[in-house]
């Protein structure tokens, strides 16, 4: 069974073009991740800055290598900046 996790971000309209390198470069890293099937970024049409980020991973354990890894963290501190 595939397990999918849901992150769900506020984004500023100031912050998007600042914000979308660093999620690419997220989901760059984590298509090279063990048990990574897929992800994709879905905006709310009716809240502009409301974005759902979906990845899909073959178990939570997966995943949970992933979420603490180094590498991801790393990012993630850098996402947390800009969005405060």
């Amino acid at each position: 069974m595939a397990y999918k996790i849901l992150i769900k971000r506020l984004v500023p309209a100031h912050k998007v073009s600042d914000l979308t390198p660093l999620l690419l470069e997220l989901r760059s890293h984590a298509t090279t991740q063990h048990g990574y099937i897929s992800g994709e970024t879905l905006k709310r049409v009716d809240n502009p800055g409301e974005e759902l980020v979906i990845s899909t991973w073959q178990t939570k354990e997966d995943w949970r290598m992933w979420m603490t890894s180094q590498e991801r963290m790393e990012i993630q501190n850098r996402i947390d900046q800009l969005l405060g």
